[in-house]
């Protein structure tokens, strides 16, 4: 299994980055919307790798940093949640909130997350009660004063559920909001209206 890769962003998608080593192997590496726009062609980076084998392929999921990377393997370990639906839930949501959701037993919070309907979040809340443990030790300084998602985040989310009701899939939904300049300061209502035109414009 690839535990991590260290070389250089040589080609950036919606859904994935293309990591080539010193040595001259190319990796394509799936990542979490948030964390793939921080990236720039031609920069270093080293990622943390998750190894999925399958019969028709051999897929890479990644991560810059281990709190992404540690929420990761702990959706995946959930019942009916796999690495796409991780990837997507990733990119709407930080690791510090989404455990405070979890500790808070937010159901509100949780099925707000693209593709998480009511019974997957209360699985979610029976399968990782015992893992995720206290506040102790997660940063929460991304959280408003009250301990709360932080509003812009709670939109993004918001925006993304809205548009999975109306029949749009993650793998639609996710780069059309990186169409969007600076997505996650504007209201949720402006989001899914600039992510509806620019389906209306599609060909």
């Amino acid at each position: 299994m690839i535990g991590s890769i260290k070389g250089t962003v040589t080609y950036l998608t919606k859904e994935y980055c293309l990591l080539e080593t010193t040595g001259g192997v190319g990796y394509r590496v799936f990542m979490p919307l948030s964390q793939l726009a921080t990236l720039a062609s031609g920069s270093e980076v080293k990622v943390l790798t998750y190894t999925v084998v399958r019969e028709d392929a051999l897929l890479l999921y990644g991560f810059l940093n281990r709190d992404y990377y540690n929420l990761f393997m702990l959706l995946i370990g959930v019942s009916g949640v796999g690495p796409k639906s991780s990837l997507g839930i990733l990119s709407a949501i930080k690791p510090e909130a989404f455990y405070l959701a979890v500790q808070s037993r937010d159901l509100k919070v949780l099925t707000k997350l693209p593709g998480i309907g009511k019974k997957t979040a209360e699985r979610m809340l029976l399968e990782l009660k015992d893992k995720v443990g206290s506040l102790e030790g997660v940063d929460t300084s991304a959280l408003d004063g009250g301990g709360q998602m932080p509003e812009a985040e709670t939109n993004v989310a918001e925006a993304i559920a809205a548009l999975t009701s109306l029949g749009y899939s993650n793998s639609e939904i996710l780069p059309a909001l990186q169409k969007i300049p600076d997505y996650a300061k504007l209201p949720g209502e402006e989001i899914i209206r600039k992510a509806l035109k620019l389906f209306a414009t599609r060909v």
